[in-house]
């Protein structure tokens, strides 16, 4: 027996050619220790040890309503390009992220679409001085090769805008070798350890120290970009994104409506002017 330090999700643990496999709870598919578990395992034994009561439903768990379901995996790891929910699919990239309107079981998915980017943007607690950027940059190039084994050369860039620290992670599927971890898995073990949900064996969650000085993150937001657009329609925009629109729209309809009526009047001032032109002629030839 051994133990999966880079996965706590995980039953039956043996040690292989040397290395320490386990089973992925929920798929049972067997997974290397020595590097990240894919994402896709990740989710479903997340979502398995839900339905079984072994651990609380997480506290933030309202705040996205399309993060956390039981997906489909291939036996690598990754996503199937097509999701399901009963008779309701729709279709997602190698992040697992939703990319397309939900439809019925019909819907084709030709492809798993790649996300070669992604950007985790986080924000910090109030401060009475910024942060250092070098340190800053240092701390977190550092843990990403070495907490979550992502080569350095993926992380494009460390900004820091006080109070705004955002991350960029690209990958193309060309430039990713089969010994890489994926960007995708890093933002899911990164955003996991951010809220206090780390999938390590210790448990122990990501303590951000910036020149021996510990850092409170408020919140931490993941974009992710595809190498393909996704493809949403009107109706996944939100009521509020609606209402704006509506609203142009009505202001540029009302605009029109007082361009016309100010031209009519316009128009009728002209023809009276002629008209009394006209008698006034009439008036001196007569």
């Amino acid at each position: 027996a051994c133990v999966c330090e880079k996965n706590k999700r995980v039953t039956n643990c043996r040690v292989e050619n040397s290395r320490c496999r386990c089973d992925a709870i929920g798929s049972g598919i067997a997974v290397d220790c020595s590097t990240l578990t894919s994402k896709c395992l990740l989710m479903k034994a997340e979502v398995m040890g839900s339905k079984s009561g072994r651990r609380e439903k997480p506290k933030d768990a309202f705040e996205d309503t399309d993060g956390l379901y039981d997906p489909e995996c291939e036996n690598s790891g990754a996503f199937k390009a097509k999701q399901c929910n009963g008779t309701t699919c729709w279709c997602v990239n190698t992040a697992g992220v939703r990319r397309t309107d939900k439809h019925d079981a019909d819907l084709k998915c030709n492809q798993l679409v790649r996300t070669t980017w992604i950007i985790i943007e986080m924000k910090h607690a109030e401060r009475n001085t910024p942060l250092n950027a070098k340190s800053l940059k240092k701390f977190f190039m550092d843990t990403i090769t070495n907490r979550y084994l992502l080569d350095g050369r993926y992380i494009s860039s460390v900004l820091y805008e006080n109070p705004y620290i955002t991350i960029d992670l690209k990958q193309n599927s060309s430039a990713k070798s089969l010994s890489d971890v994926d960007i995708a898995d890093v933002a899911y073990y990164f955003e996991k350890d951010v809220k206090g949900q780390s999938i390590f064996h210790n448990n122990a969650g990501l303590n951000v120290s910036i020149d021996n000085e510990e850092v409170k993150l408020e919140k931490t937001v993941v974009y992710y970009v595809d190498e393909i657009a996704p493809e949403f329609s009107m109706k996944s925009l939100t009521p509020g994104l609606i209402a704006v629109i509506v609203v142009v729209v009505i202001a540029i309809v009302a605009a029109i409506v007082v361009l016309v009526l100010t031209r009519r009047r316009k128009g009728k001032y002209v023809k009276a002017e002629v008209k009394e032109m006209n008698e006034m002629h009439r008036g001196l030839n007569a």
